[in-house]
């Protein structure tokens, strides 16, 4: 009796164990994407490189932009990444960037359009765009940006000079000073030029080379072989080289180098060592009195938005006096 109590009792027990009871809270699965990718960077630049945030009416410019990763859980990827630029280009609510390795105004980035063209009439000021990015998901980030259309021309505004040594005579340390009317572009004026510090050698040309009345400067590359597009200036005296057959004399051909470097809108160059050959070219003299100089610049250089140098000349601010 009591062995058929007890067996009744285990097999009850047993039972009860042996019961399964479906738990769906104990499931473990993964999320789905719900995390856009993040749009961290953005900006337009003109198409043919330097700084970035200004273009102009009718100008070519690029948009740019950086994504960080998809982070969903599990990332569904990146499916598109596009620009609304409609505020310079009409039509362009919907442009598509192109995944790559991108450079602009010192800045990599991993996505650009292609080269988009500004309306051919354009009001100047602040133009805001945005920047999405959207996952495979339907998850989408975007970022505002703003670029500032410039359709005025640049002008020369003024040209200056600083003495090292004897007053009236160009020598090594003495600086030439160019005053634009807002940034130049450096790689306008030399390929690859970042506005630091580089190495260019200065002429000084006797007026009767020149078939003028005053003996001029210009700039030339490091090599010596070709001038660089910053036109001429004129001295207003003609007594900076001295008398002999007509030529000019050299500042950093051989030596120290002359050098050239942007301080904000002015190009400071700064005289290297003094050449002359003998006998084939004249020799540096002495200014007897002031002058006034005269810049004639040329139309190559140009600005953020790519707007060229007006040709306008400048004329040196201040009282007449002994340049360099």
């Amino acid at each position: 009796m009591v062995v058929a109590l007890l067996a009744q009792t285990v097999g009850v027990a047993l039972a009860g164990f042996g019961s399964q009871t479906p738990n769906g809270g104990n499931r473990v699965t993964a999320a789905s994407d719900f995390r856009p990718p993040v749009v961290t960077a953005a900006a337009v630049g003109k198409a043919v490189g330097g700084a970035t945030g200004f273009v102009k009416q009718g100008g070519g410019y690029y948009v740019y932009a950086n994504v960080a990763a998809d982070t969903g859980n599990p990332a569904s990827g990146i499916a598109a990444v596009t620009a609304d630029l409609r505020n310079l280009t009409t039509g362009a609510g919907a442009v598509t960037l192109v995944a790559g390795t991108y450079s602009a105004g010192g800045i990599a980035y991993g996505y650009r359009s292609a080269v988009q063209t500004a309306n051919p009439v354009l009001a100047e000021g602040a133009k805001a765009f945005t920047v999405t990015a959207a996952d495979v998901a339907s998850n989408a980030d975007s970022a505002n940006g703003s670029a500032s259309v410039d359709n005025t021309l640049p002008l020369a505004t003024d040209v200056q000079t600083t003495n090292a040594g004897a007053s009236g005579l160009a020598e090594q340390g003495d600086t030439l000073r160019l005053t634009f009317s807002e940034p130049i572009e450096p790689q306008s004026i030399q390929a690859s030029w970042n506005g630091a510090s580089t190495n260019v050698v200065v002429r000084l040309v006797d007026a009767a080379l020149l078939g003028l009345g005053a003996d001029a400067v210009q700039i030339y590359n490091a090599a010596n072989s070709a001038p660089l597009p910053l036109g001429e200036i004129q001295l207003g005296r003609s007594d900076y080289i001295g008398v002999g057959l007509s030529g000019n004399v050299r500042f950093g051909a051989s030596g120290t180098p002359s050098t050239m470097a942007f301080t904000g809108n002015t190009l400071v160059v700064t005289l290297g060592t003094y050449g002359s050959i003998v006998v084939v070219d004249p020799s540096r003299a002495t200014a007897g009195g002031t002058g006034t100089m005269t810049w004639a610049p040329v139309a190559t250089p140009y600005d953020r938005a790519q707007n060229q140098l007006s040709t306008a000349a400048a004329t040196e601010s201040g009282a007449a006096d002994r340049d360099f």
